[in-house]
């Protein structure tokens, strides 16, 4: 999951505690994968249960 963490950089840790926790701060490339998941409107497809034999 990606979770915001403001005024943090790539390879900063962060600590959120509860059920978030902590962790990493990682770096995210803005390619063209972003622009993907614009055009699906947010959504991520389900996973293809069919080819389960």
């Amino acid at each position: 999951r990606l979770i915001p963490a403001p005024g943090k950089k790539a390879g900063d840790h962060v600590v959120y505690g509860g059920l978030l926790g902590e962790g990493p701060v990682m770096a995210v490339n803005m390619g063209s994968h972003e622009n993907r998941f614009v055009r699906l409107g947010g959504r991520i497809p389900a996973p293809i249960q069919s080819l389960v034999n």
